[in-house]
């Protein structure tokens, strides 16, 4: 017997001793993947080249080094990912390079919003005043794709491919019915009657008032999406509006027959014409480089010995408090660095680039104070990308100027708080009970085991009037309105960038470029260098600190798939705490 167990634990000892040897393993492979892909040289772009631009993969603010996607486990081609800025950046400099003779732009559904879309298709519009060519072709373009490529010179089609194009949609999903099946009672505190944010929770569908301001900005996105293809294409606008309303476009030669496509072809004779537009004869390969590689030779352009700078400060994501990351507000990390831009003194003038929906009010004033504070000593000029509402709105309110794209979703000025009254399920679905005692009489206020009392609504009521109130004069007091004005165009309500701009909550439709020429403009210097703020997180620790996360977000995708933005939707509303200054609950546009 004492064999047998001396053999046992012999065993047991080994296989523990093997797991940590495989754990230390795994480490060190992942590592030296990530020193790998951190330490890869600068492309030699060859004469004679095409720009390979892959609009498919994932367009983020900035370009992120994401370690866990160079894993063949989890990451993939699709998994890759681009920052907005890297795209423009590479772009200006390809239409200088004598080497790029042309853009081969590949894209079929792509991953960004409108307003980010509109920033890479003014990118490529530049591009082709250097008189070098753009090709775009796709086996399926999706309106979001055809969009982005109808800006090239000769847009194709594969011959059994597909264009989709039927108009935009904007689509809520409603949980009342969910909830009142599970015994929850969402109990809605809120300032605003266009604040939909919280209608999935109490209604199972759309007020008039949500209607309305939904009905407005998608029309606002409608018309700028299809004026940027009206002029690319030379089609008007009314024309296009007609082909979409009446679902003209149901095979690839009804793309061509309406002039939405200039030709039907394989991808030989798609290689065939960019060997030909490259100089290069038919028997040879193509020199291409993608534009993730291209745009590694100036990702470290940032000259911090400049003594004339331009500081972008990237806002991008849920407003919450403290750190955050690089997909993040983080009120402590965003705050520090516009304080380190303002004592900074080569730092002449600053950019605020935001892209977020909103989120804690506390979070957003904090930031708020940074900005007030770094406006009194230099210029600042917020920079609006797909959405800045709400919160995102509330950081950037103080700003010198605000520039939007014209298909910026803005605006919705507003407060909410949800408090869920889980008593019937707890009691009734369960039958699980609560009993206990408190020395005060509001000591267990905002309880989810019971309903709230008229006295405990009426305390969070006046706590959400308060935030409202300090966020509309904060409004008032940055933009130079009344309170009365900016209550009036506020309560909530969602704006599309032009609409902005009239009622005078953006001073002009522009893009990201365009704001920071104005910040210098604004500042009289005209030779500065462009930093960027708040610096990326490191890799090395984001892996370590995220991989089971990652791991269990990347088989949640696959199990869930399409349904993978509701588990998100549930999980982030599951996880806000306090007061929101958040825009409506999830705008989709399809």
């Amino acid at each position: 017997m004492r064999e047998f167990f001396k053999y046992v634990f012999a065993t047991v000892v080994g296989v523990v001793i093997s797991l940590a040897l495989f754990l230390v393993f795994f480490i060190v492979l992942i590592v030296g993947i990530v020193k790998s892909s951190l330490k890869e040289n600068k492309v030699n772009v060859s004469s004679n080249s095409v720009l390979f631009l892959n609009l498919d993969q994932t367009i983020t603010e900035r370009t992120t080094e994401d370690p866990f996607s160079k894993l063949p486990v989890v990451g993939s081609e699709g998994n890759k990912s681009i920052g907005f800025n890297d795209i423009i950046r590479s772009l200006r400099e390809a239409k200088t390079d004598d080497n790029i003779k042309c853009i081969y732009l590949s894209v079929s559904s792509p991953q960004a919003g409108f307003a980010t879309m509109r920033e890479i298709r003014d990118a490529l519009l530049d591009f082709k005043t250097s008189k070098k060519k753009i090709i775009a072709y796709s086996e399926v373009y999706t309106q979001g794709a055809y969009y982005l490529a109808s800006v090239a010179d000769k847009v194709y089609l594969n011959p059994e491919g597909a264009l989709e194009f039927k108009g935009l949609k904007s689509q809520t999903m409603f949980f009342k019915g969910a909830l009142d099946k599970l015994g929850i009672e969402a109990q809605i505190i809120r300032v605003g009657n266009y604040k939909s944010v919280v209608e999935p929770f109490f209604t199972d569908k759309m007020s008039d008032k949500n209607r309305e301001q939904v009905t407005a900005y998608l029309n606002g996105l409608y018309e700028t999406y299809l004026d940027g293809i009206s002029k690319s294409r030379n089609i008007s606008a009314p024309i296009l509006h007609q082909i979409a309303d009446d679902y003209k476009i149901q095979q690839p030669q009804d793309a061509l027959a309406y002039k939405m496509v200039d030709g039907l072809k394989y991808k030989d004779e798609i290689i065939d014409e960019l060997k030909s537009l490259s100089g290069k004869d038919k028997k040879r390969n193509i020199s291409a480089v993608t534009i993730n590689e291209y745009a590694r030779n100036f990702s470290d352009d940032q000259d911090n010995s400049a003594k004339n700078k331009v500081a972008v400060i990237y806002a991008n994501g849920d407003i919450i408090g403290g750190e955050g990351s690089d997909q993040q507000i983080g009120s402590e990390r965003i705050s520090r660095a516009v304080r380190k831009a303002r004592l900074d003194s080569s730092v002449k003038a600053i950019v605020l680039r935001v892209n977020s929906p909103g989120g804690s009010a506390l979070a957003s004033d904090v930031i708020w104070r940074e900005i007030v504070l770094t406006k009194k000593v230099k210029p600042v000029i917020a920079s609006f990308g797909d959405v800045a509402a709400s919160g995102g709105y509330y950081i950037a309110c103080a700003a010198d100027s605000i520039f939007v794209q014209p298909n910026t979703i803005t605006g919705s000025i507003g407060v909410f708080g949800v408090i869920p009254n889980l008593q019937k399920l707890y009691n009734e679905k369960l039958g699980i009970t609560f009993d206990g005692v408190k020395t005060g009489k509001y000591a267990d206020i905002m309880s989810t085991d019971r309903p709230m009392t008229a006295g405990e609504r009426l305390i969070i009521q006046n706590d959400v009037n308060r935030v409202y109130d300090s966020f509309i004069t904060r409004v008032a007091d940055g933009r130079k309105k009344t309170k009365a004005y900016v209550d009036s165009v506020g309560g909530g309500r969602v704006w599309v960038g032009t609409d902005a701009v009239k009622i005078g909550l953006a001073d002009r439709t522009g893009n990201f470029n365009q704001a920071i020429v104005a910040a210098a403009k604004k500042a009289k210097i005209k030779d500065y260098s462009v930093v960027e703020y708040p610096e990326m997180l490191d890799p090395f620790k984001s892996l370590m600190e995220s991989t089971t996360d990652k791991i269990k977000m990347y088989y949640a995708k696959q199990e869930l798939g399409a349904n993978y933005t509701i588990y998100q939707q549930i999980k982030s509303a599951i996880s806000r705490s306090g007061i929101q200054t958040r825009m409506p609950f999830e705008i989709k546009i399809q």
